[in-house]
Parts: C-alpha cells; structure tokens; sequence
C-alpha cells in the first residue's frame, strides 16, 4: 500500500471526529446562518494568514537530502500567498467590517491549533506540516463545493462571498494529486509516522474549531459592524 493510502486509512477515525462537528450538520441541512458563515471564515483568516509563514519555515529546515521536497514547497507558497485576503473579501461581501476581522482576535481552538503547527515544525520535525496539508486542503477539497451551494441557497449570497470555499473545492483536485504524489515519495518510516500523528492531531484541533462555530458564537453581535449591503 502507498504511503498515501496509509496516511488516509491511519486518520480516517480523527477525519470522523472533524465531520461530526454540529455546525457541518447544520450546514448540510440548510441550518447555517450569516454568523455561522461568517464566523468560519473569520477563524479561517486567522489560521490561513499562518501559511506562507508555516511553509517557509518548512523549507528552511528540510535537510539537504529533501532538496526536491522543498522545491515542492516553494510552490506551495506561489500558490497559497495572498489566500488570506481572499477570505476578508469574502468577509467584505457578507456584509461585515473586514477590517474589525483582521484585528480581531482568533479562537481559542484557532491559537492552539495555529501554535501545534509552528511547534511541531520547529521543534519535532517540518514534515509534521504534510499532516496539516492533508487535513485543510482535504476536508476542503471534499466538503467546499457542497458547503458553498447549501450556504448560497440558504443565505442568498452573492457568488464573490465565496471566494475562498470555491478555491477549495473540484478544481482543488490537482493539489489532491499533487500531494498524495509527494507522500508516496516519503520512505523513512520515522517521518511516516510524524506525519500520521501530526495529520491525526489536526484533525481534534481543526475539529475543534468546527465545534467553537455554535449558533450563539455571536459574530454579528460582538465582532463585526455591518459594511455593506448584499
């Protein structure tokens, strides 16, 4: 069996834990209002604006003999860099002060998270990242284009408000393949396993941040001010 597919079936109870969070329920029966919405990309933007950081210190730290592993990485970063501000537009065209967004203050299942991923690069290994990817770009690629037309429909939103869902979605496939091509080529058995612990910790943390979006998450009330009109 590849690497990859081992990846998957060693993560597949902590893929669980994630989709059975309340407010993916909510979404998928048509349950999701505004500040739900806006409250997920809100945590998004404070975990996504880590990305670029994240995957340049990846690249700092690969050992020369993972050379083609940063070459990988180099362009992860081409492609990520600026997906931060996709997200406060998408924000913007809710309706809500995307500035008030921007210096907000993250979650706390969002800081911890974001902390799990600069420590276990730095200090354990910078492969612990792959296990990021995995959980972020395939949860996303697997739910966005769903999630994306069931909050359209309910919300009645204008297609630019789902910039950073719809970047996720079918046409995310290609980084899908490309990924699962990078993992095949991981042999060392100790990076394996950090990788699978690492993807199995993001799954409870990135989980996590799903089950801090409840209805009285309180969004519109506490954080935004109302910018526009849609």
């Amino acid at each position: 069996m590849s690497f990859h597919r081992q990846l998957i079936a060693a993560t597949s109870q902590a893929r669980d834990y994630l989709l059975a969070a309340p407010v993916i329920s909510r979404c998928f029966h048509g349950e999701i209002t505004l500040d739900d919405y806006v409250a997920f990309l809100k945590e998004a933007y404070h975990h996504v604006k880590h990305t670029t950081p994240l995957l340049m210190s990846v690249g700092a730290l690969l050992p020369e003999s993972k050379e083609w592993l940063r070459n990988a990485v180099a362009e992860y970063i081409e492609e990520e860099l600026g997906h931060q501000e996709w997200i406060l537009n998408d924000i913007k065209n809710c309706g809500y002060d995307k500035e008030q967004a921007r210096a907000s203050q993250p979650g706390f299942a969002t800081e911890l998270m974001v902390a799990y991923a600069y420590d276990s690069v730095r200090r354990i290994n910078p492969l612990s990242f792959f296990g990021m990817v995995l959980v972020l770009e395939g949860t996303s690629t697997a739910l966005a284009d769903h999630a994306a037309a069931t909050i359209a429909a309910k919300l009645q939103l204008p297609k630019k408000a789902f910039s950073y869902l719809t970047s996720h979605g079918a046409l995310d496939q290609e980084h899908v393949k490309f990924y699962a091509g990078l993992m095949d080529k991981i042999t060392d058995p100790a990076d394996q396993q950090q990788i699978i612990h690492s993807a199995n910790c993001f799954y409870r943390l990135y989980g996590d941040i799903f089950r801090n979006l409840t209805p009285a998450h309180g969004i519109g009330k506490t954080l935004f001010v109302a910018e526009v009109s849609v």
